[in-house]
């Protein structure tokens, strides 16, 4: 077919074309209408469309209006949305209680809450070690010196 029997074609169905572009997809919602007017007379898909329409009725009312909105500063609502601050309040708490718990009994809390894991572990406290003490003291080297030599030796160990 050549352009110009297609343009001849669509000017023969441009009014036909018209129609089907007004059909109810483009209809305006009167006021006073019922939702069943809106519906088209195709018998397929008719829920369809009931259920789509009356699910928009509301939808579309835009609720945003100002009459009953009390206007507040901005200062004001910024320091609504600010979070306070309890820390003093419940240190007070905490400090005003006579009650202290035993340290047995926060040991074992601390130890219940500490991971299973080793790096959940704290470091256990090195044993150092201990000073090796003489058996034999100084009185008793210099005795066995004056026994075994007869006389003390100095600068000897």
């Amino acid at each position: 077919m050549s352009a110009s029997m297609l343009r001849r074609g669509l000017e023969l169905l441009s009014e036909d074309l018209k129609d089907v572009n007004s059909g109810p997809k483009h209809k305006k919602r009167k006021a006073g209408g019922t939702v069943k007017d809106l519906v088209s007379s195709n018998r397929h898909g008719v829920s369809k469309q009931l259920r789509r329409l009356q699910g928009r009725g509301e939808a579309t009312k835009s609720k945003a209006t100002v009459k009953d909105k009390r206007v507040r500063s901005a200062i004001d609502e910024y320091r609504k949305k600010q979070t306070k601050s309890h820390l003093s309040a419940n240190l007070q708490y905490l400090l005003g209680t006579g009650h202290a718990a035993k340290h047995s009994a926060t040991q074992k809390i601390i130890n219940q809450n500490s991971g299973r894991q080793s790096r959940f572990q704290p470091d256990q406290p090195v044993a150092r070690p201990q000073e090796e003490k003489p058996v034999f003291t100084e009185d008793e080297f210099q005795e066995f010196q004056k026994e075994y030599f007869g006389k003390i030796v100095e600068g000897g160990s």
